[in-house]
């Protein structure tokens, strides 16, 4: 696993062993950040359940600005914190433009944002049980009215959330094969 482009393309990412963490793949990321282009230049981005940190670092190194990280697993901490060195130095660009929190997301995220682009990335065996309420609780929150939320979960799930309108899905509908689900707030 490795950023796919941006100043710190080809920069190796640090994972956990075990199945605790599930990366994305190189493909999907290069994929999302194909769809987002130049956009993601100067933007505020907020990588939820990072893991390794693979979509906020992949943003950062692409020419995001305060890129947030919200992770607990003690051990994919010690991982994302790793990469976050080497890609701010490859990008030879302070640590400081990129944070980490480790507490609960539930707890600790209201109080944040807003964010240009949201990343998701939970366990997939969590994503029907938490859905609603990560959306009611957190998401709601931490957008803006022209945020975008990009959602990394299984093909075959297509969730209708209040106040979001599904955009589009990169990726194939499958069960158990990785998608991004695309959501942009309603008008309301």
């Amino acid at each position: 696993m490795r950023i796919t482009g941006g100043k710190a393309r080809g920069i190796q990412l640090k994972a956990p062993p075990g199945k605790e963490t599930r990366p994305s793949t190189d493909r999907v990321r290069e994929s999302v950040f194909a769809s987002i282009g130049p956009a993601i230049e100067g933007a505020k981005v907020v990588d939820l359940f990072a893991g390794t940190g693979a979509y906020g670092l992949e943003a950062f190194s692409r020419g995001a600005n305060n890129v947030s990280f919200f992770e607990n697993n003690p051990k994919a901490l010690q991982c994302l914190k790793q990469n976050q060195v080497a890609v701010a130095k490859s990008c030879q660009r302070s640590l400081s433009e990129l944070s980490t929190v480790s507490r609960d997301l539930f707890l600790s995220a209201k109080n944040t944002g807003p964010y240009d682009y949201i990343f998701i990335d939970p366990p997939y065996s969590e994503i029907s049980t938490i859905i609603e309420k990560l959306f009611s609780e957190v998401i709601d929150h931490i957008a803006g009215e022209d945020t975008t939320v990009l959602f990394e979960l299984p093909g075959n799930l297509e969730p209708s959330l209040p106040n979001w309108q599904f955009i589009r899905r990169l990726g194939k509908a499958k069960r158990d094969h990785p998608s991004i689900a695309i959501f942009r707030r309603k008008n309301i």
